[in-house]
């Protein structure tokens, strides 16, 4: 892809204007051009098909490219798709578009190709017998039935679109889509998609984005919808690393600079709390961060991967021309040149004008940030993407996990051909055990190795080669309890306790362990670059609790996990398999034996700032050590250096903790979970269970 030279007077932080964004539509556009079928009417890419398969994913391919088109505005590249309209609605055509079937994957391109024509403006340039069609093709959503997500706003731009060509559309399914995204809405600017917990990026790139877009095809009052994306923003802009990658957390990761969607929706209509500036630095870094990377391959297509190609972070759905819903991070085009968002000077991101911490209660995330290696790191204790009770519950580790970031992810399972999100999440054959060697021969001495100056507390090896594939335990941000036999216990269904300030606290309870009932109760308390982890785990005598830090390729930030309280031993997991940042993945964790009943473990955890922030373990005493240790012990990091102690105590179900700097924090979990944190300078913020 051709790009102009950077300009660093306009874009000191990444280079890019609006010429860049056009060059990249523009090659982005041309590049798929050879795989357009006779007509026009389909745009056949070349890979893995989606479950929906070729017909579909051929019209997906073009729909998903037309709103690209649309928003770049390019007149002979909107001729193009002129054709296509008019080939894939003609029912002679062997490339004819599928009809529009209940929860058929049409829908979804049909919403695209909706909001295309609303901003291409190409419909009143078609030929009467071709509206006649398209309106014909579009018109099948009426009656049809959409899965009770973000698919029920497909139908409001669709129909709204009918509505204002005068064609058959039915006023009630648009109220009624409407009524039903209002039940999503939580709070603070966030939108679940559907019932349940599902808290990802398609809050921003569909929730906020349809609901504004039928305000603005419909002329509807959208202050309501404007306010929501603004206090939306507020949070969001903190999700982007220095670099510019976004928290990789959520399916339909593989849409990549979707993520600058919404980002753009706040100028678009008003709706945003940062600056212009600030709005093109979050947005081009994000773009740039991907294609800087491998997202673009020589062919000039988007591949199925994060930045390279990568099957693991796809989905059944995800097609050849499924990444190109990353057309959405394209809106700023629709700003003219002359709009401060492009005119202004960039400004910094919020993660690098200081070290940050969020409290978002409404999908209950703790964000924290780190100016000094621009890393932003997400504590999960309120999202599973699961349905609510009855329905089963499932660990989809893109959802399940206690914390992501933007510079890891989840290991990858099995072969590469994408997660199971069920029962199905393993190591391949490498995982559970400490590898030193065997990662030795993937990694030059001369490589930064992470982890090759720590020790472990215990020499300890865990074989998990006799564990059926379904069983292995998970590992990487995930606290489990492992039976004798190795089935390990799974974060299927979160139970909030609460998020406030730099605290965060959910549970688990998995019943399927055949030693019995598991309950695991985890808080997140965050101090500058760390997350201190305390855990009141409810188990059979005997199982083995292990936590676990984030997964890291070779060459990638340090991650660590330091015992505070309640561990015998450490080792790493190594993946070959790696994650959707590299291969060769390290992963630290802890373990211990249970004692039975309920019983409290702590860590530290760190992702690109060493422990060694915090000074080295002190030695001789059992519970600086993280061992086992009376109520009320010590546990002590730094060695007595000042300003770098950790001094954690247990104080029944809770710890009171000591931090560098001069803050005291109190956290109790069991019957009454409560949180306390006093300042330095004496100011206090509590937080209890109501």
């Amino acid at each position: 892809m051709r790009l102009p030279p950077d300009d660093r007077v306009a874009s000191p932080r990444t280079g890019y204007t609006r010429e860049h964004w056009l060059a990249a539509a523009d090659g982005l556009l041309e590049a798929v051009v050879p795989y357009a079928v006779p007509g026009f009417a389909q745009i056949r890419l070349p890979g893995r098909q989606s479950w929906a398969g070729p017909e579909s994913d051929g019209l997906e391919g073009f729909a998903r490219t037309f709103l690209l088109a649309a928003f770049r505005g390019d007149g002979a590249v909107l001729e193009r798709y002129a054709e296509g309209l008019a080939s894939g609605t003609d029912p002679a055509s062997p490339y004819a578009w599928p009809a529009l079937a209940d929860n058929s994957q049409q829908i979804v391109e049909a919403a695209s190709i909706a909001l295309a024509l609303h901003e291409s403006g190409l419909y009143d340039t078609l030929a009467p017998d071709v509206r006649r069609r398209l309106a014909g093709w579009l018109g099948g959503i009426v009656g049809t039935r959409t899965w009770p997500c973000n698919w029920v706003l497909f139908k409001v731009v669709i129909q709204q679109f009918l509505a204002n060509v005068g064609a058959p559309h039915d006023p009630a399914e648009i109220a009624e889509a409407l009524e039903q995204v209002e039940g999503w809405y939580v709070g603070d600017g966030w939108y679940t998609d559907g019932d349940g917990q599902n808290y990802d990026y398609y809050c921003g790139w569909a929730m906020h984005l349809y609901t504004l877009w039928w305000t603005r095809m419909s002329g509807a009052p959208a202050d309501v919808y404007r306010d929501r994306l603004r206090l939306f923003l507020e949070g969001y802009a903190r999700m982007f690393a220095a670099d510019g990658a976004p928290v990789h957390q959520g399916r339909s990761l593989t849409y990549r600079f979707a993520a600058a969607a919404p980002l753009w929706l706040g100028e678009l209509f008003d709706a945003t709390p940062l600056s212009p500036g600030t709005t093109r630095r979050l947005a081009s870094g994000t773009l740039r961060h991907f294609l800087d990377r491998g997202a673009v391959g020589e062919d000039g297509l988007l591949s199925l991967g994060w930045h390279g190609p990568f099957l693991p972070v796809t989905q059944p759905y995800s097609g050849p021309a499924s990444p190109y819903w990353a057309s959405k991070g394209f809106i700023g085009l629709l700003l003219p040149a002359g709009h401060a968002v492009w005119t202004a000077t960039e400004e910094p991101a919020p993660v690098e004008t200081a070290d940050r911490v969020t409290a978002l209660p409404a999908p209950g995330w703790l964000l924290h940030s780190t100016r000094r290696d621009g890393i932003v790191r997400l504590l999960n204790h309120g999202s599973d993407h699961n349905a609510p009770p009855p329905a089963e519950a499932v660990d989809d580790p893109h959802y399940a996990r206690l914390a992501y970031s933007t510079h890891t992810a989840p290991v990858a399972a099995g072969d590469g051909g994408g997660w199971d999100a069920g029962e199905q999440v393993t190591f391949d054959d490498h995982m559970g055990f400490d590898d030193r060697e065997a990662l030795d021969d993937h990694v030059a001495p001369d490589d930064h190795d992470p982890f090759g100056d720590r020790e472990p507390l215990d020499d300890h090896e865990v074989s998990d080669r006799h564990v059926p594939p379904d069983a292995r335990p998970l590992l990487d941000n995930h606290l489990a309890v492992v039976a004798p036999d190795g089935t390990a216990s799974r974060r299927r269904r979160v139970e909030r306790i609460g998020v406030a300030d730099r605290f965060a606290a959910s549970r688990y309870t998995d019943d399927t362990l055949p030693g019995g009932k598991v309950v695991v109760e985890s808080a997140s308390v965050v101090h500058g670059p760390a997350e201190i982890r305390v855990h009141r785990v409810t188990a059979p005598a005997g199982h083995t609790v292990r936590d676990a830090g984030y997964a890291v390729p070779r060459g990638g930030p340090e991650s660590s996990i330091t015992p505070l309280y309640g561990w015998e031993r450490e080792g790493t997991s190594c993946s070959p398999g790696g994650t959707a940042f590299g291969p060769e993945t390290r992963t630290p964790y802890l373990e211990a034996v249970h004692p039975g009943g309920s019983a409290l473990f702590a860590s530290l955890v760190t992702l690109g700032a060493p422990a060694a922030l915090y000074g080295p373990a002190s030695s001789g005493d059992p519970a600086a050590l993280g061992g086992p240790a009376s109520s009320g012990a010590p546990a002590v990091l730094g060695g007595g250096r000042p300003g770098t102690t950790l001094d954690l105590r247990v104080r029944g179900d809770g710890v009171e903790i000591a931090l560098p700097g001069g803050e005291r924090v109190e956290v109790a979990l069991g019957d009454r979970p409560r949180y306390r944190r006093r300042g330095p300078d004496g100011d206090v913020v509590t937080w209890e269970a109501g």
